[in-house]
């Protein structure tokens, strides 16, 4: 079995078997023409079901063979331009030659025995990211897996920083689009979902400032604690971007930590366009990042950012076999000064221990695109969500919620016999079903005042109008399908 691992004496090996696999998802990649197949759990269930664990194919083609009926041929596949369901983007090449370096090397970026040159490009990805937020010279981070565990780190930083011991005093505000991460994450932090005050949007989705004034004087008022105030820049569902500058004034008066979750957002820090859509930010005391959103990377590639770096202290743990807190004393030869000085271990800084070198495959990105280039495709996602707007403002058949400000279009199908808002949320709903077991697009659902709504997350820029035209048409046509046979019935 020793020729299956990577070494020296299998390099030939590797190579073929990477050829071979790269050519079987390239030719998946130039042939797929619906974002998925359709295809049940019930019918992909027993085919997985079959297959035996514990008798090995032993050949590289065999099971890429087998990999086709399994996973490939099912896919559901971002790069298709009627792929308009979650925050999923599709990729650029340069990260997935990374992704492709990183996984063969499988540096792991907790210490720097581990990594050596990793550590330093991710560090230097970091002071990238912060430079372009404006967080000052004494900003940090780490890479993450997600925004998930970018905000669960900002809000224990928090919490470690708040003028207080009593847990039951903290209080976390964030608006009633935020992330539901932010209740998760103070619920893991020992504080309850109840810490979280919900502040109200405007018709616009963003946060009301005024009223989280009023919480925050309430809070005060009562003897609690204002731990955090979580400012989303790029709702889920809308897109939306909270009045940073407002709320980084209040925290300010108030005395909390600001952490605005960008996860999505943070595309508009290499937008050429649009990067005003962000002030405010660079007053934050941590930002979470998504670069497998917006900066079209694969999964998973994020980060969490801090203004002051000593405050990551509070993720520090020590172990003597891996970052121990007094470094066995070495003497160093005059030749050599320097080599045992402060050894730039990332783990200090993280939440994770064993860790993906995720950094490689933006750096990757950036030495062959530049930022520009990334901004530009975010920039033309977010033309298309405008346009998209007024097809759907302009089409009676549909109610729009609200005009976008990056790429995310919210909205449903009326139709013009039908007044129950019930049966409309259940046309609805098929609809969304119905056009995902066709295979021939993927749109996204959510609810808007307890009714159910589509959702289209515009990331791919071969998306088109043309495209959006014609999934609208197939999402009438389903609902009206769905309505026509329950009149039938009736």
């Amino acid at each position: 079995m020793r020729s299956h691992l990577l070494n020296d004496a299998t390099a030939e090996s590797y190579r073929r078997s990477v050829i071979e696999g790269v050519e079987r998802v390239a030719d998946k990649l130039a042939t797929t023409r619906r974002p998925f197949t359709g295809v049940t759990p019930a019918d992909l269930a027993p085919v997985i079901d079959a297959v035996d664990l514990d008798k090995p194919l032993g050949d590289t083609s065999a099971a890429l063979d087998e990999l086709e009926s399994v996973y490939l041929r099912d896919a559901v596949y971002f790069h298709h331009p009627r792929y308009l369901g979650h925050l999923n983007c599709p990729v650029v090449i340069p990260a997935v030659l990374g992704e492709a370096v990183l996984s063969a090397v499988n540096s792991s970026l907790d210490t720097w025995d581990q990594s050596a040159g990793g550590t330093l490009i991710e560090r230097k990805l970091i002071d990238w990211t912060t430079s372009r937020i404006g967080l000052g010279p004494a900003a940090d981070g780490v890479f993450t897996s997600g925004g998930t565990q970018s905000n669960l780190q900002a809000l224990l930083l928090a919490r470690e920083e708040a003028k207080t011991d009593d847990l039951a005093k903290l209080r976390i505000f964030s608006s009633e689009c935020s992330h539901f991460s932010v209740q998760k994450s103070a619920t893991l932090l020992g504080l309850g979902a109840d810490a979280v005050i919900s502040i109200p949007v405007d018709r616009t989705k963003r946060m009301q400032s005024v009223v989280l004034a009023a919480e925050l004087e309430a809070c005060r008022a009562e003897g609690l604690v204002p731990m955090a105030i979580v400012a989303t820049a790029g709702t889920t569902d809308f897109g939306s971007i909270d009045p940073l500058p407002e709320i980084a004034a209040l925290a300010s008066e108030y005395g909390a930590w600001m952490h605005v979750d960008a996860a999505y957002g943070c595309g508009l820090l290499a937008s050429p366009t649009r990067r005003h859509l962000l002030d405010g930010i660079e007053r934050a005391d941590s930002v979470t990042v998504d670069y497998h959103k917006s900066f079209f990377q694969p999964v998973s590639s994020s980060a969490v950012l801090v203004r002051d770096g000593s405050t990551l202290r509070h993720a520090t743990y020590h172990a003597d076999y891996l970052n121990p807190r007094q470094p066995v004393a070495m003497e160093a030869p005059p030749t050599s000064e320097g080599l045992w000085g402060k050894v730039p271990n990332q783990v200090d800084k993280s939440l994770q221990t064993t860790r993906r070198f995720d950094a490689l495959k933006l750096w990757m990105t950036l030495r062959v695109m530049g930022a520009d280039g990334v901004g530009e495709l975010f920039d033309e996602v977010c033309d298309l969500a405008a346009a998209g707007f007024e097809l759907l403002a302009a089409d009676p058949r549909y109610d729009v919620v609200v005009e976008p400000q990056l790429s995310t279009l919210v909205y449903r199908y009326i139709p013009e016999a039908v007044t129950s808002p019930a049966e409309i949320d259940r046309a609805n709903l098929y609809a969304r079903k119905a056009l995902f077991a066709s295979g021939e697009a993927v749109v996204a659902g959510t609810k808007v005042d307890g009714r159910q709504y589509l959702k289209f997350t515009l990331l791919n820029p071969e998306t088109t109008t043309a495209d959006i035209a014609a999934v609208l048409d197939l999402i009438a046509g389903h609902a009206e399908q769905y309505l026509g046979e329950t009149l039938v019935h009736a």
